[in-house]
């Protein structure tokens, strides 16, 4: 499967535009988004249609991106990831509720 090229990223541009409001992500180039220095979102097309590769820890989870729905569940999908620590949940001091790295 083949990254997205400019027709299809053409077609993708809403989805683009609200992708790129998400706090924390910064797209280096059309259609791949990264989050800190990690690759965190890009595109791809075959015949079977439009879809994105969202990070899921140290994988990718595929998603369709043919329908207006499936882009609002993407969307809905990038948002609660970029909300979340970008390298997992760090460890917490249970007695002061500080991560421990900044100790």
């Amino acid at each position: 499967m083949k990254h997205a090229g400019p027709r299809a990223l053409e077609a993708l541009e809403p989805a683009l535009e609200a992708l790129r409001t998400v706090p924390g992500l910064v797209e280096r180039k059309r259609g791949i988004f990264y989050r800190g220095g990690t690759a965190f979102l890009h595109f791809h097309e075959d015949p079977g249609g439009l879809f994105a590769d969202l990070r899921s820890g140290a994988d990718f989870e595929r998603y369709a991106v043919n329908t207006k729905a499936e882009v609002a569940h993407l969307l809905s999908a990038v948002r609660a990831r970029a909300a979340s620590s970008p390298h997992g949940e760090r460890r917490r001091d249970a007695q002061i509720g500080r991560p421990l790295k900044d100790r």
